[in-house]
């Protein structure tokens, strides 16, 4: 089972998006969340787009990154520039994978469909091809 952690800004919209997406889609693979500036709280929006397509879970919750600094990663993911910026250095040099996705919080429902998409169909992808890369 490989493990990867998602990390953006605020673990509201995207990273909590990609880790439902991630652990519904891509068989072998774990995903957790995280935000480098956490906000608490999983955003409504979010939430709804994740439930109206089956994969919410009531785990998926808002996490600081200090929460889960000591696990092991096999890849870590930053899904918004600030989280790149900000990413901290991980014990044994864990690979990054960076793809920014635009933040849909305070945006009409709308946005949180198209970044939902954009993850499913961009993200997904390119975490397959990293993980084969890094076998």
């Amino acid at each position: 089972m490989k493990k990867l952690l998602i990390l953006c800004t605020g673990n509201s919209c995207r990273s909590i998006i990609a880790e439902a997406l991630i652990n519904s889609f891509l068989d072998g693979v774990e995903a957790k969340s995280s935000g480098v500036k956490a906000s608490g709280r999983v955003n409504s929006n979010a939430k709804k787009i994740l439930e109206s397509n089956n994969i919410w879970n009531d785990k998926y919750h808002s996490k600081t990154l200090d929460t889960l600094i000591n696990e092991q990663f096999d890849l870590v993911v930053t899904v918004c520039d600030n989280a790149k910026e900000s990413c901290p250095i991980f014990p044994n040099s864990t690979p990054i994978l960076h793809i920014s996705f635009e933040d849909p919080d305070g945006k009409e429902y709308e946005a949180f469909e198209k970044t939902y998409e954009d993850i499913k169909n961009i993200l997904l992808d390119k975490i397959k091809i990293k993980l084969e890369e890094l076998k």
